[in-house]
């Protein structure tokens, strides 16, 4: 992704109440379904200001924080003296660039949807991972495409969730689980989010 989507509001970003709560109940869901301890190394993918992490820091030891956006990873970059475990910050795209690390678990919050290739990157979640590592990826719902009202550069308008777990079965994943997380009200309506939990 060469342009950032983000660089008009990620100053903003965390000033929607409504995004700040979605991202709570996530971290929540993933608290309830997962079990953290503060020797795991993290990766946050598609971290943006680190919304997500900041709940997490405090039961890990590190975060890896990937993302693609300039504006987004900025605005992380004033947070890491305040968290509470290591953070590194990686702006790559894992899409078109790997990263030779493994993780304990991979946790992410909205950022599937924008993901050309959803199939390949969970194979390469996969591969990220060592035996008993987790994914714990929340995301829309399958939704009429009225979710976002500006091009973030979206490829798939939420996702089915019998579909997803299925595709985190075929990449490898055992124990698929996929769970309701939040619901984020926009005036067009209410969207479901899910949380995808799978251990290799």
């Amino acid at each position: 992704m060469t342009k950032d989507y983000f660089a008009h509001k990620a100053q903003a970003f965390e000033q929607n109440r409504s995004r700040v709560d979605n991202v709570g109940n996530i971290a929540a869901a993933i608290l309830a379904r997962v079990r953290l301890e503060n020797s795991m190394h993290l990766m946050d993918f598609g971290s943006g200001t680190g919304l997500l992490l900041e709940q997490v820091a405090p039961h890990v030891g590190k975060v890896t924080a990937v993302d693609v956006s300039p504006a987004m990873n900025g605005q992380l970059r004033e947070k890491l003296d305040r968290l509470p475990c290591v953070v590194e910050l990686r702006e790559l795209d894992l899409e078109t660039d790997d990263l030779a690390v493994q993780f304990d678990g991979i946790i992410s919050s909205m950022t599937l949807h924008h993901i050309r290739d959803v199939p390949a990157l969970l194979r390469k979640f996969h591969s990220m991972l060592p035996a008993g590592g987790f994914i714990a990826l929340s995301d829309l719902d399958k939704e009429d495409g009225s979710f976002h009202t500006e091009d973030t550069g979206v490829f798939h308008f939420g996702f089915d969730r019998e579909e997803i777990a299925r595709l985190a079965a075929k990449a490898g994943f055992r124990d698929v689980a996929v769970t309701s997380a939040s619901v984020i009200s926009k005036p067009q309506g209410d969207y479901p989010i899910f949380l995808l939990t799978g251990t290799r």
